[in-house]
């Protein structure tokens, strides 16, 4: 899993997409799912691959895979 596709932090409407998908009903529960069953069934997958397998926004896959990877880096020791 990895949102390297562009620096996504630094692009001006970054807060605001962020904003728009944590305001979506069912936001907290796709993140669930894709933390405990999509990503340990394909841990690669991509933005647009998930966007089209779990029939969500492409910008609800990006932000979630996005904070799934920082929440996970954060676990990890340095």
């Amino acid at each position: 899993m990895t949102v390297d596709l562009i620096d996504v932090e630094s692009q001006p409407l970054w807060p605001v997409l962020v904003e728009t998908v944590h305001a979506l009903t069912m936001y907290k529960y796709h993140k669930r799912y894709i933390s405990t069953v999509v990503l340990n069934e394909k841990p690669e997958i991509t933005p647009k691959r998930l966007s089209l397998e779990l029939r969500i926004p492409l910008g609800e896959a990006l932000v979630v895979l996005h904070e799934l990877e920082a929440e996970q880096k954060a676990k990890q020791p340095t």
